[in-house]
């Protein structure tokens, strides 16, 4: 899904203050000019994934993302960001994050939103649909509007958006690497490559270059 579109399919407007950005020369990646901000301790290397649910090109990379994950090495550390291109990702962004306060971003119901979203073209942006079908994928319904109505999540909304602009996510799925180096699957020419890219810049990382 490309920067200029909504959240649920209509065109949205580019955000300002991009960061500066070094050319990607043909490499299938880009390296920040400045370093975004990182979260894994010393001596991991963090690779984020930027995603929406309304993105079907994201639906497809979440199967191939996992595996990948499953066989990373130990040091480094995943973590997915829902980003927030406009005010209507806002809604999608808090069912991700409520999920992540619940412990529950990696389980079924992750994929599920997907398909709900995608295939079944249920309106989860709408409370009054989101809560009872979150119900009926078992999950707690009282915790789940606590943690989806939560500063704490409003917080992760925040820290979504200041991501994406440091690394320049103009699309989705999106690979952040270790504050330097950024690529998505348009850049890379298909998820098989992007993840090529990725495990070329994690040992780049690790050795510092």
């Amino acid at each position: 899904m490309k920067r200029r579109e909504f959240a649920l399919g209509a065109a949205a407007t580019l955000l300002p203050g991009l960061p500066a950005l070094a050319q990607p020369g043909g490499k299938g990646y880009i390296e920040l000019k400045q370093r975004a901000p990182v979260e894994a301790p010393a001596g991991q290397v963090e690779v984020l994934e930027f995603f929406s649910y309304a993105c079907s090109h994201c639906r497809n990379f979440e199967p191939v993302f996992g595996n990948w994950k499953k066989t990373a090495p130990k040091d480094v550390a995943v973590r997915l960001v829902h980003v927030g291109f406009q005010s209507s990702f806002e809604p999608l962004q808090r069912i991700y994050y409520a999920l992540e306060a619940m412990g529950k971003a990696g389980g079924a119901v992750h994929g599920k939103v997907f398909d709900a979203l995608q295939v079944e073209r249920k309106r989860l942006d709408k409370p009054e649909v989101l809560f009872p079908w979150i119900a009926e994928q078992g999950v707690d319904r009282a915790k789940f509007e606590e943690a989806y109505k939560s500063f704490g999540v409003a917080g992760k909304l925040r820290r979504a958006v200041q991501l994406q602009e440091a690394y320049g996510v103009e699309g989705t799925p999106a690979l952040g690497i270790a504050g330097r180096y950024y690529t998505d699957g348009s850049m890379a020419s298909g998820f098989d490559n992007m993840l090529r890219i990725a495990n070329t810049l994690i040992e780049q990382a690790r050795k510092g270059g």
